[in-house]
């Protein structure tokens, strides 16, 4: 069975589940977006949480949607706002997911994704989601993907 992990980093968090999962098997397909933030963190939460809340899909580097020969794709984003970073509304707009076992890994460092996981519901009824929180620095919430 070959896997995949399509993710979005901001922090690092993001990046910490990656390591765990190419040691488990996976690939590794990691987004760069043209939609920047400011190195300051007010302007970081306030810019990265309206474009979650608004829904922006920003333009993506790079980015090969094809995974026509996985057949089990997880999905990594940090969570602005209570919702997917913008960069992963995109693969989420361009990546054709039918059919797949699909799992999604979210990263908070405060508060969960409940907007997400609405989302996740009503386009992904039978995926997985995983929750984890700050996993760069509580290297223990890394177990909760003991499954894979």
């Amino acid at each position: 069975m070959s896997k995949l992990f399509i993710y979005y980093s901001f922090t690092g968090n993001v990046d910490a589940v990656a390591e765990v999962l190419k040691a488990k098997g996976f690939d590794l397909r990691k987004v760069e977006s043209e939609f920047k933030l400011s190195n300051k963190l007010f302007p970081q939460m306030m810019k990265g949480g309206f474009s979650a809340a608004i829904g922006q899909t920003p333009k993506l580097i790079g980015y090969d949607s094809d995974v026509s020969v996985y057949d089990e794709i997880v999905i990594g984003s940090p969570i602005w706002n209570g919702r997917f970073a913008s960069p992963v509304n995109t693969i989420l707009k361009e990546t054709d997911l039918g059919g797949k076992k699909l799992t999604f890994i979210l990263c908070s460092g405060s508060g969960t994704g409940k907007n997400a996981d609405k989302k996740i519901a009503k386009l992904y009824p039978g995926a997985n989601v995983i929750h984890l929180e700050q996993p760069r620095d509580l290297r223990e919430e890394l177990g909760k993907l003991s499954d894979f």
